[in-house]
Order: C-alpha cells, then structure tokens, then sequence
C-alpha cells in the first residue's frame, strides 16, 4: 500500500480512531520511557489531589490563554 492511500484511509477514521493512530505511531518515534511515566503519574495524582483538597484553585483555561498572550504581547 503507498502511503498516500495508507493516510487517505487513515483519514476517513474516526476521531478517536484518529487519534489512538496517531499515538501509536508517535511512541514508535518516542517510545516512553517508563520511570519517567511513573514520575509524572505521581505528579498528577499529587495535583489532582491539590485540587480535590482545596488546596490549589484551577484557573480557566480562557484566563490562561489570554495572561499568556498578554505575556507575549499579543
């Protein structure tokens, strides 16, 4: 199969099929590397658990957006 029908049909998929494609085929450019997976697994849950606790406020992700394009003066 060329890869011009190869992306054509991966095209015609899905979204999520789409998407599960695309990350397969980036880990096979960047496979993960496993412990620092598990370091950012923790580190998720640690937020997670900031947020659940009260401990951190989540910032919209609009108002994030915008500090950032006023940071760059945009």
């Amino acid at each position: 199969m060329k890869t011009a029908d190869l992306m054509n049909e991966a095209a015609s998929l899905p979204l999520e099929e789409r998407a599960r494609l695309v990350d397969s085929l980036l880990q096979t450019l960047n496979p993960i590397d496993d412990s620092a997976a598990a370091a950012w697994l923790v580190t998720a849950r640690r937020r997670l658990d900031d947020l659940d606790s009260g401990r951190i406020k989540a910032v919209p992700g609009d108002e994030v957006f915008e500090r950032v394009r006023r940071r760059l003066g945009q």
